[in-house]
């Protein structure tokens, strides 16, 4: 097809071989998910692009740096080139290692919030959300309206809106919003950015209210980018510059390193209060490990830190959005409807417009993901009613005005060739979408991330409704199909990768 973008900074050296499974062998392994790409085996995935997190490619230096980690119990150097790492490039002085992400989440949510807390955000996330409410808070979307419109161009879709913030400080009370939970990028809107203007009025309307910002930075890198890019006077800042100041208008931060900082596991949780950092290392030894390891190995730690430093240099970060660039601007081309403007590590299809003849009580996202697996063995992730959960209180679906399906672009693993692939594999699957003529129903539905391990059945002419599903719905009576007869890959396509 010629290239689209300039050549990646990279090249090369370790290959893993993959296989492309038959159609029948792809029908099977569905099948055995309960229709759930959660659980599909890695073995049966041809192009996986299920998440970014943990499933990056490490650099030559990298995997140099794990070869010399001190694996001691307390006090490893690892650790402490790891806490001068996010000290330089993230600015807070207090660093509490742990295993990945969501276990800075725990301990933060165990620290802060109490039964009754009210906990704002620019939109929720899942495992953010789950531990939140675990812990007795209950979460507000303040994202600005055109975050949940999927056409919208709006260059920083991830702001808050100052008023819908300002509207709960004054209803709830200022004493009962623990802290102000802050992504960027906002993964649940396929990687859309918070604007520095915008971070800087959020950090003066909650200053004057003592209410601490926490920052989910596991894309803030891919953020700065955006900012670079997108808003005036910072184009000539380099990432890391951006990133600072981004960090220094926050008080803390939880951390996935296993997306930005290109690591296969790891995370952390920076504070700027020595007395909150202090509670945190108390915790940390309860449910990660000591505080200077945190549940982490100290080849890890030199992985990561490493990471931070390769991951604000401006060609890695410029190669990792121009693939995910390529494969949205495929897709659109071809009409296919996405979240717009096009994120930072993945691209959304909006399932609800592309499939709209299938009632948002049937999953159309869900279903979508399956028939995109069952084309080309790509793996993609449901972001839609399935993952929203269920109100704890109502015990009925929550319906986010969002019905997507992300395909997720692992950093440095895949080519053009591999984003043309899935390009046309879902360009196939759109146009002959008008063949999925049902939905799914669970079959086994876990109380929490359901996502996670849900199975499903597609929904026949005897399916039972979906007891306190209240999602919107169409009328009863329309066709549906077996499983089946479930949308076929493109013959060409599958004769020439087999």
């Amino acid at each position: 097809m010629g290239s689209h973008y300039a050549p990646e900074p990279w090249r090369i050296k370790v290959v893993e071989p993959v296989r492309l499974p038959t159609r029948d062998e792809r029908l099977t392994a569905l099948r055995a998910a309960g229709y759930n790409t959660s659980l599909l085996r890695s073995a049966d995935v041809f192009i996986d692009l299920y998440t970014d997190s943990g499933t990056n490619a490490m650099s030559d230096r990298q995997w140099s740096d794990m070869m010399i980690g001190d694996e001691a119990y307390a006090g490893s150097r690892s650790f402490y080139r790891l806490e001068a790492a996010v000290q330089r490039y993230y600015s807070y002085p207090h660093v509490i290692p742990t295993h990945q992400g969501r276990g800075a989440e725990n301990i933060i949510s165990r620290i802060l919030i109490r039964p009754g807390s009210h906990i704002p955000g620019n939109m929720y996330f899942t495992t953010t959300r789950t531990h939140q409410e675990l812990n007795g808070g209950t979460f507000h979307d303040i994202i600005i309206d055109q975050a949940h419109d999927t056409a919208d161009e709006h260059p920083f879709k991830g702001n808050v809106d100052l008023t819908k913030l300002s509207t709960l400080i004054r209803t709830v009370g200022a004493e009962n919003i623990p802290y102000v939970s802050l992504a960027a990028t906002v993964n649940m809107a396929g990687g859309q950015p918070i604007s520095l203007a915008n971070l800087t009025e959020v950090r003066e309307l909650t200053a004057k209210h003592r209410i601490p910002i926490i920052l989910d930075a596991a894309r803030a890198v891919e953020n700065a980018w955006f900012i670079q890019q997108r808003e005036p006077g910072y184009a000539n800042h380099s990432i890391a510059q951006i990133l600072a100041d981004m960090c220094a208008r926050t008080d803390g931060a939880c951390m996935s390193a296993k997306k930005d900082s290109f690591a296969n596991i790891g995370g952390w949780l920076a504070v700027r209060d020595p007395d909150l950092a202090e509670t945190a290392r108390n915790l940390v030894v309860i449910y990660e490990g000591l505080h200077t390891y945190g549940g982490m190995a100290g080849r890890d730690m030199e992985a990561v830190a490493r990471g931070i430093e390769e991951s604000v240099q401006q060609d890695n970060i410029r190669a990792r959005i121009q693939q995910v660039a390529h494969l949205g601007n495929r897709l659109i081309a071809a009409g296919v409807p996405l979240m717009r403007p096009i994120g930072g590590h993945a691209v959304c299809i909006d399932a609800a417009a592309t499939l709209e003849h299938i009632p948002r009580d049937q999953y159309p996202a869900q279903t979508l993901a399956a028939a995109i697996y069952l084309d080309s063995a790509t793996r993609t992730a449901e972001r839609g009613a399935v993952s929203a959960g269920r109100d704890p209180e109502t015990g009925k679906d929550r319906c986010p005005e969002l019905e997507l399906v992300r395909l997720t672009i692992p950093r440095r693993v895949y080519t053009q060739s591999h984003l043309d692939f899935v390009a046309d594999s879902i360009i196939n699957v759109y146009k002959t979408r008008d063949t999925i003529t049902t939905g799914l129903a669970f079959t086994h539905e876990p109380p929490v991330l359901r996502f996670f391990q849900g199975r499903f059945t597609p929904v026949s002419a005897t399916t039972e409704p979906e007891t306190g599903n209240n999602c919107p719905t169409t009328d009863p009576d329309e066709s549906v199909m077996t499983e089946d007869e479930q949308p076929r890959s493109n013959p060409t396509t599958e004769d020439q990768l087999s």
